[in-house]
């Protein structure tokens, strides 16, 4: 039987040129259709030669999950039948928080469940959406982001899991296994992005300059990507938009093969993030043409250009012959793209079961799973008593944009948001259009908002009292007197504020866009004021993308509940909190700031940071976060006890024992999140003043006592030098144990002994525990 590597050489030695350029290349499942219908014709014409990838049969058209996978399988027929060398094409879609289909399980946005504390939990979730994906054809996610997101401003913050490397590297390593799978061949081609820097843009604003030096890179953020690559075998990247200290990184072939392939080990498949080869040209101007773009991305490492094939076409060919390019690089690009559809088994079993479909949409477990998830990722802010409030509380005000609309609840990559952009897209250029209604309702997720929740719940002698009271974003204050109202003489005033997610201008959050100010979007502020002013017992629930800077609603509410954006079952989830039903346990995986000129925040900070010498606060304001990492309260109590550090030295290679007993000392049964920080005191390199180790997610009995035993590696305390070196260094390092950032409750200290600096070979991210 011939080897992968033979049957790969043999296919691409029967390939002519525009056979092999069609595998680097995509199109949009639009550019199949005619009013929304697939055309023959055009199918003919883009197919013709074979296609590397199609994009978004599902997520860029009306189609349910069965006109879907019926879609694909005659797509994938005409491949294998009509094209000369029968190649079938990777059909892939977006699944940050859910497979973006029509009637696909909407999960929590990724911040959301990076605030669970619970990498399991993302895991259990893309194993669901891997299903939902396999059902329709896909075989490529182009997800997880595995940015870190130290910059509120950037729209984007909602799809990362936050501002730790450690925490994003757990929660990246564990989306991807739950996608791929032990083999692709039953699995989904996970996409790690963006590679590298994107989210540390200048001003906030997606895809600008990015400017840092490549210690902070090492150091910071490549951790989630080196995670990705080494511990979960990642089958697919994605290259970053901006340039990176004055080199376009889709360009660059220092960082798309020197960094990635020679330093990481990568050796999947490198797509271009879409239009990113054009952009080296006409949004970067580092090319002159499409011809020069395509070459220097081909030369830095890019295999496939998505979603559509502009720059690896004609303007490929034009580079090959005037020189730019040579035959092997095509190869080499076109072997990467086939070695992925054999492995996923593409040419054994290139179609899928029509009448399977619907089995794993729309269950009672995605809804289970999804109301898990957005339980625990809750987090209560702050609470001076009010919550949990009692059902039956006698009069109720329900106020604000995300009360009650369902639609609010989901992020910018759901099938929902992306409808809406698609309105955007000129009719003849879109296949959203002629929708059967009455269809499309039939498939698409039902979404109860946090009012239908309350609803549900409360006694019915309870009155529900309802006002929107203004838009997320416009800037009418028309409704602001009906709120008031409905906030009269009211028991308690429920006022959910917070983002629209997606991508058109009618949105506040997500992919481009980005905040100058870091205020609620609109009016909702004076939204906020107004009904804080009234006296009443005011709780705040945010589901929100990102970090708001809410000092004075902060100082002002009685409660604040962060839900973030939680997903198909994030209203009746946030009526579980509100009335005690589920005790919250999130923690905050990113920094709130009081204002935006503190930015960029971020716990894990160098001791020279958010100090300016030499007294230290803003002139108008002081540097400390309104909430830090970490930070997260719960209905009960917890007290941390009896630290034990199992040596006073150790040295690279060896393990230390650190053990502490936590109790839950608080009337009812919850969950907390005990946090191990480390801080190396002196090193050739400056060294944050907290990095996150360890943590746990506990649930405590109310009055049951654990003991928790965090097995730190000493090679995790390595860092990179000024020389770009991975070393442990001797000395003193404070180690830190509390329930966040900034509330720590146990301390005590390690020497590191041995050489000044002793070389590393890999970077440890994980520390086991052990609860007792």
């Amino acid at each position: 039987m011939a080897s992968l590597k033979q049957r790969i050489d043999d296919l691409v030695s029967q390939m002519n040129l525009d056979e092999k350029i069609s595998q680097m290349g995509s199109c949009w499942m639009y550019e199949l259709q005619t009013q929304g219908q697939i055309d023959e014709e055009k199918i003919a014409a883009r197919l013709g030669s074979g296609i590397g990838q199609i994009t978004r049969v599902a997520g860029a058209s009306t189609l349910d999950p069965v006109s879907a996978a019926k879609t694909v399988n005659r797509l994938q027929k005409y491949l294998l039948d009509k094209t000369r060398l029968g190649i079938p094409a990777i059909v892939h879609e977006e699944c940050c928080s859910g497979a973006m289909v029509l009637g696909g399980t909407m999960f929590p946005q990724m911040i959301g469940l990076a605030s669970t504390f619970r990498p399991a939990l993302a895991k259990a979730m893309t194993e669901a959406i891997r299903q939902q994906l396999l059902a329709i054809g896909a075989r490529q996610a182009l997800a997880p982001v595995l940015d870190i997101a130290r910059d509120s401003r950037w729209g984007r913050v909602e799809e990362t899991f936050g501002e730790d490397p450690m925490l994003v590297s757990h929660f990246g390593v564990a989306y991807i296994e739950g996608l791929q799978n032990e083999s692709l061949a039953e699995g989904v081609m996970a996409t790690g992005k963006h590679f590298i820097g994107h989210s540390n843009s200048q001003g906030g604003l997606n895809c600008a300059p990015v400017h840092m030096g490549f210690q902070e890179v090492y150091e910071v953020f490549l951790a989630p990507f080196q995670a990705a690559i080494r511990d979960a075998g990642l089958a697919t990247m994605m290259n970053a938009y901006p340039e990176l200290d004055g080199v376009v990184v889709a360009a660059s072939h220092q960082i798309l093969t020197d960094m990635l392939r020679g330093e990481l080990g990568f050796d999947g498949l490198l797509v271009s993030d879409y239009e990113a080869i054009e952009m080296i040209h006409n949004f970067h101007f580092a090319a002159a043409d499409e011809s020069t773009a395509a070459s220097l991305a081909l030369a830095a490492g890019i295999d496939v250009e998505l979603p559509t094939t502009v720059c690896y076409g004609d303007p490929l060919k034009t580079a090959l012959d005037e020189g730019k390019i040579t035959m092997d690089m095509i190869d080499r690009s076109v072997c990467r793209h086939l070695q992925k559809k054999f492995e996923l088994g593409l040419f054994e079993n290139p179609y899928v079961d029509e009448g399977a479909v619907l089995e794993c949409y729309e269950t009672d477990a995605n809804r289970s799973l999804a109301r898990q998830i957005a339980h625990e990722s809750m987090v209560l802010l702050k609470n001076d008593g009010v919550l949990p409030l009692g059902k039956t509380i006698k009069t109720l005000a329900v106020i604000g944009p995300n009360a009650h609309e369902g639609r609010n609840q989901l992020g910018d990559y759901s099938y929902a948001a992306m409808k809406d952009m698609m309105a955007f897209v000129p009719q003849e250029d879109s296949s959203f259009i002629d929708v059967n209604e009455a269809e499309f309702a039939r498939h698409d997720i039902k979404i109860p908002s946090i009012l239908e929740g309350i609803q549900a719940l409360v006694s019915p002698e309870t009155e529900v009292r309802y006002a929107r009271g203004c838009d997320n974003l416009d800037p009418d204050t028309s409704g602001l007197p009906e709120a008031l109202e409905a906030a009269k003489d009211a028991d308690a005033v429920i006022l959910v504020l917070g983002d629209r997610s997606g991508m058109t201008p009618l949105c506040t959050s997500g992919e481009t866009r980005d905040s100058a100010d870091l205020l609620l979007p609109g009016v909702q502020r004076d939204l906020a004021e107004a009904i804080l002013e009234n006296g009443q017992q005011v709780v705040v629930v945010l589901v929100n993308g990102r970090p708001y800077a809410i000092p004075r609603i902060a100082e002002n509410a009685n409660a604040i509940l962060e839900a973030w954006l939680p997903g198909e079952e994030g209203g009746p989830a946030v009526a579980d909190v509100l009335f005690g039903d589920f005790n919250p346990g999130g923690k905050l995986p990113i920094t709130f700031p009081r204002s935006v000129g503190q930015l960029p925040l971020f716990y894990n900070r160098k001791p020279s940071g958010t100090r300016s010498h030499w007294y230290g606060d803003y002139v108008s304001e002081t540097t400390d976060p309104l909430y830090p990492f970490g930070h997260g309260l719960s209905y009960t109590s917890f007290v941390y006890s009896n630290l034990s550090i199992s040596k006073a030295q150790v040295k690279a290679g060896e393990v230390l024992d650190i053990s502490l007993h936590v109790k839950n000392t608080g009337p009812l049964d919850g969950d907390e999140v005990i946090q191990l920080y480390v801080h190396d005191e002196y090193a050739s390199t400056p060294r944050p003043v907290k990095e996150l180790k360890g943590y746990v997610r506990q649930n405590l009995k109310s009055g049951e006592e654990k003991k928790v035993i965090f097995h730190l590696q000493a090679d995790q305390l390595a860092f990179y030098d000024n020389d770009l070196q991975l070393v442990l260094e001797s000395g003193p390092v404070q180690i830190m144990l509390g329930s966040s950032s900034d509330d720590i409750h146990l301390s005590g200290r390690v020497e590191i002994v041995g050489e000044d600096s002793t070389p590393i070979q890999q970077r440890m991210m994980n520390c086991p525990v052990t609860v007792e």
